[in-house]
């Protein structure tokens, strides 16, 4: 640790992205989907030190969470002039990614990024790579062993679950409703990550003798959030409060309750697009919070895995290292305080 002192890093960083920049969302070849980035607030460790090649993968951008953490990770890599970011595509499935990464690997990064098409799938490359002696930093989709990643960050989905039920309950409580109806439009019924989300929710409102009456699983797009809002709202001619997971598939959601004229009820959203908290603050619709799954976790990589290649640590951390796991706290974002969090928004 000679020279690289876990001082050196400013005091906030353990709080990181707390600065950041942001890009507004767009498709196509107009501006990235989102640019989350910590520049000078990185502190002295800023400053340049042993240059490090960071490997990157993640699945295509097929949504607008998954393409603010491709451009998240490059841009914030751009930062620092002692960082090679080095992308490699991970194919169309998890078999093309782990073969991808294999080469990697046999290129010998300082380390490696990887946000998984499947945890579980690509747990095999997390043992290889870290037995090959290069670290992995695990983003969001977890690799079940531990042996598989030097550091896994991820967002917390339970915890989206849980953010959204106590909003649910307290606003039914102010509304003084007895016997509520709630509504749940999940994402995929398949990933981990939707079950967990579901799970928080369903647990939460149990504690308080609530339950859901009727929950449909979308695809994370709009056009399935239209189809599957419009089946919920036809098996529930009345309701007080529906949770939908996903702010991009919330667009379909929303044009499904404006087809259908209704506005009897409100709704809570998920993961934070930027599109939703700027709808949350014009007011006018159904939808009155998100709670947070921020791609800003990606910036956060590049910053870890570039501590880590380095031997330097976090400041406020009685260790010098890097800690094992970091979860991201899941905030619920209301037109109280969208202007605090727009930044972070994809």
């Amino acid at each position: 640790m000679a020279g690289h002192s876990r001082r050196t890093v400013l005091a906030g960083t353990v709080a990181l992205g707390a600065t950041a920049l942001l890009a507004g969302c767009s498709g196509g070849d107009g501006p990235p989907a989102a640019q989350t980035l910590v520049g000078d607030a990185v502190g002295l460790n800023g400053a340049p030190g042993k240059r490090v090649v960071i490997g990157f993968s993640a699945p295509a951008a097929d949504h607008g969470w998954l393409a603010a953490i491709t451009n998240n990770a490059r841009r914030q890599a751009r930062t620092f002039s002692d960082v090679e970011f080095k992308m490699v595509a991970a194919g169309a499935n998890a078999a093309a990614q782990r073969a991808a990464l294999s080469t990697l690997i046999a290129e010998r990064p300082d380390v490696i990024v990887v946000l998984p098409y499947d945890g579980k799938e690509l747990n095999g490359f997390g043992v290889e790579a870290m037995r090959a002696g290069v670290p992995v930093v695990n983003l969001d989709r977890a690799f079940p062993n531990p042996a598989a990643f030097r550091l896994q960050i991820k967002g917390d989905n339970y915890g989206m679950g849980v953010a959204a039920a106590r909003y649910i309950i307290a606003r039914l409580a102010t509304r003084k409703v007895d016997r509520p109806v709630i509504g749940e439009i999940a994402g995929l019924d398949f990933l981990e990550l939707t079950q967990e989300r579901s799970r928080g929710f369903k647990d939460t409102l149990a504690a308080a003798g609530l339950s859901v009456a009727n929950r449909r699983a979308a695809g994370f797009t709009a056009d399935t959030g239209q189809r599957e809002a419009a089946h919920l709202l036809q098996a529930l001619p009345h309701i007080h409060a529906l949770w939908n997971h996903d702010d991009d598939q919330g667009v379909g959601v929303l044009a499904a309750v404006e087809t259908a004229k209704r506005g009897e009820f409100f709704m809570v959203g998920g993961a934070g697009s930027r599109q939703a908290m700027q709808t949350i603050k014009a007011g006018g619709t159904v939808l009155e919070a998100t709670v947070t799954y921020s791609p800003s976790m990606a910036s956060s990589a590049i910053l870890l895995a570039r501590l880590i290649a380095q031997g330097r640590g976090l400041a406020d951390l009685a260790e010098f290292e890097v800690p094992k796991e970091i979860v991201l706290s899941s905030e619920t974002v209301t037109r109280a305080n969208a202007d605090a969090y727009l930044h972070f928004g994809f």
